[in-house]
């Protein structure tokens, strides 16, 4: 969801300046970036041990998103292309699940924000056990949907995203925003999804569907 369907990161990296800020601390590019794609106690601890915020992890958390939700409710940062690919699959009734290391406040209210029916289940951080890059999100949204990982195709932004999805067998899309991607075996890269149809998913990513069947 964040860098992948809307460009959340900026407002998390503003969220992260604001706490770190207001506990007397200073906050970097190079300690932002460090997140992305993370389980969000995960960031919540690296915050912890690099900055003088003295708040239990899940408080950390629960100022962190709550501001990103306040930021969304004034704009909806919309990635190039994805709002576009995401009504062509709805119309074609092709099932799709948001699979999101954000918690369930977050992620619903981006869902809020699409057309209603655009996805059929959420998989959030807040519900599973392991989270990115685990495979277990992406496991457990196949499951849900009654099909097989193979046969599902992931979008992600971030190595740690990519990892998740690849080692649950899921044929991947990369599609590096904030964070470059290394190649990692059973994805493919693009550099936008703007343009992209539904029938252009199989054939990006035939090479790494023959993968994950193996």
């Amino acid at each position: 969801m964040d860098g992948t369907l809307v460009d959340t990161e900026p407002y998390w990296i503003t969220a992260e300046h604001e706490l770190v800020e207001e506990f007397g601390g200073t906050w970097t590019h190079e300690l932002a970036v460090q997140l992305v794609g993370n389980p969000l106690l995960v960031s919540a601890q690296f915050i912890l041990d690099n900055s003088p915020v003295d708040l239990p992890a899940e408080e950390v958390v629960h100022r962190l998103q709550s501001r990103v939700v306040e930021q969304i409710a004034q704009e909806v940062p919309w990635r190039p292309g994805a709002r576009e690919l995401l009504a062509a699959c709805r119309e074609l009734d092709i099932p799709q699940a948001l699979v999101t290391m954000s918690w369930t406040e977050l992620a619903g209210a981006v869902v809020d924000a699409t057309e209603p029916g655009s996805f059929g289940l959420m998989v959030t951080g807040d519900i599973v056990t392991h989270g990115k890059p685990h495979p277990e999100p992406y496991l457990t949204a196949a499951a849900q949907l009654g099909v097989h990982p193979a046969a599902c195709i992931a979008i992600e932004d971030s190595p740690t995203g990519v990892r998740s999805a690849t080692a649950a067998g899921v044929p991947t899309l990369a599609v590096p925003h904030i964070v470059e991607i290394p190649a990692i075996e059973g994805s493919v890269h693009v550099d936008s999804l703007a343009g992209l149809t539904p029938f252009d998913l199989v054939p990006l990513t035939t090479g790494a569907e023959e993968h994950a069947r193996t």
